[in-house]
């Protein structure tokens, strides 16, 4: 099991690495540093001195990959890849376009981003398994019929629209929330409650009908059978084996928001003000500032490996055939 941890953890410096490339090349496909002088510059009309300038107190003044006017290894070294984006790697993050360090604006912005997302997970993976749990029990009646089609009206509706509701409603209208912004402390919890609510909201119909086919799938198995004719009741069946058994498919289908927990949740953070890292996200492709998206593609591609290690964990604890092989 050790031995293949640590291959895919190999797999995922790869990636890494692969990710980082990709990154550079489709960031500078659309902008060269030129355009991004001009861009920061304040428009097209500049010189071509303010655009050197520019350049060289940005360290954007070399060539992209290979430096023909250098010599030795500096041929390869002295070029916007190897200064720029392999630094990732040992987790030196630099400075934003701005001139801003952005290692501590992400220690800065990680605890509002971490305050938002982390309740939102955990809640909203309790209250899912719980309806997809209470609609296995009653399968087969009214109550799961109507259960049924109201996760197919949540699933419909886009979450844009919860947010936009519960912010008409219940800080416009009853004004029981503010529309947006963030305190730090104990004061941040007023700020939270309406978006951990339309975030648990948006993902309840999509993900109690999946957790409700995967606990169905299972239930169907022979082994339930056998504990059912044992005369073991409903509710241990379920909780006792179907639930367990169910636990792999559901940690995969959950393994995708993992990243939301450090990365922030880009739509939610920026409707409600909040200062985390998704709206640090959207605030530097709208500046089209290179230095600080390939940091955050960069993190959230780590964090996304992270937890694909993680599911392969709970594999071993939940299966133990997977742990004695």
């Amino acid at each position: 099991m050790a031995l293949y941890l640590l291959r895919r953890l190999l797999y995922g410096a790869l990636v890494l690495f692969g990710v980082n490339l990709l990154t550079f090349l489709l960031f500078f496909a659309v902008n060269t540093p030129d355009d991004m002088a001009r861009l920061n510059l304040g428009g097209k009309h500049v010189t071509a001195e303010a655009i050197e300038a520019w350049k060289s107190a940005h360290d954007l003044q070399d060539p992209l990959f290979w430096n023909p006017q250098a010599s030795g290894l500096e041929k390869a070294t002295r070029t916007i890849f190897f200064k720029k984006s392999l630094p990732l790697l040992a987790l030196e993050f630099g400075e934003s376009d701005s001139g801003r360090d952005i290692a501590s604006e992400i220690r800065t912005r990680m605890w509002p981003s971490l305050a938002l997302a982390l309740p939102t997970f955990l809640l909203g993976l309790a209250v899912v398994l719980g309806a997809a749990v209470l609609l296995v029990l009653v399968r087969g009646s009214r109550a799961e019929r109507a259960g049924l089609a109201a996760a197919v009206l949540l699933m419909s509706i886009s979450s844009l629209f919860f947010i936009i509701l519960s912010q008409w409603l219940f800080a416009k209208v009853l004004r029981w929330f503010p529309v947006s912004g963030y305190a730090e402390g104990a004061r941040s919890i007023v700020f939270l409650l309406l978006p951990i609510a339309a975030g648990i909201l948006s993902r309840l119909g999509s993900d109690t009908l999946l957790f409700r086919a995967m606990l169905l799938e299972e239930a169907g198995k022979d082994y339930v059978r056998t504990a059912r004719a044992k005369g073991l009741s409903e509710m241990r069946v379920l909780f006792r084996h179907v639930l367990r058994n169910a636990l792999l498919p559901i940690s995969t289908a959950t393994i995708a928001l993992i990243p939301m927990l450090f990365m922030g949740s880009l739509v939610m953070e920026s409707f409600f003000g909040i200062p985390g890292l998704g709206s640090y996200t959207i605030d530097a492709l709208n500046a089209q500032d290179f230095s600080v998206v390939r940091v955050m593609v960069f993190l959230g591609t780590a964090a996304y490996i992270i937890g694909l290690v993680a599911t392969d964990m709970v594999y071993a604890w939940a299966d133990p055939r997977i742990r004695f092989e």
